[in-house]
């Protein structure tokens, strides 16, 4: 607990490099890094705009055996659709389905979002659908988007 507390608290002061040195200290004192260790830094990663780095430690996640959640998801999600890559957030939208976890109404608003600023109405309004159709129910923000 301490080692993600100090992890996170890196991440927050925009320290990732520190972050990260404390996270590869833990793997190498075979403690696991939990998924809350995992989404801290991904989510720095995002907030840096550095998919590619937020990307490789989703992996490294998934690689060491632990499983990403809905809010691994969203941050990955969210940085790709801020970034204008809303192909790859739809990519990690379909693997998250594959992995048999369902998306929320926070996952359906950034993908709705993300099409809509990439001028993709038709994509917006399919997620828009399938949002509704799987019982997610919107909020006041995905209506805002609409």
């Amino acid at each position: 607990v301490t080692f993600s507390a100090l992890i996170d608290a890196f991440v927050k002061e925009g320290k990732l490099l520190e972050a990260e040195k404390l996270c590869e200290e833990m793997i190498k004192r075979s403690i696991d890094p939990s998924t809350i260790t995992y989404n801290s830094l991904i989510n720095g990663f995002c907030m840096q705009s550095r998919l590619d780095e937020a990307k490789q430690m989703f992996d490294l996640m998934v690689s060491n055996g632990c499983l990403p959640n809905v809010v691994t998801y969203n941050t990955l999600i969210n940085g790709f659709c801020k970034t204008k890559r809303v192909e790859d957030g739809m990519e990690l939208f379909h693997e998250m389905s594959q992995r048999g976890l369902v998306g929320d109404t926070v996952t359906y608003t950034t993908m709705i979002q993300g099409f809509f600023q990439a001028r993709d109405c038709d994509n917006a309004q399919g997620v828009f659908k399938q949002m509704v159709s799987c019982g997610v129910s919107p909020d006041i923000w995905t209506y805002n988007i609409l």
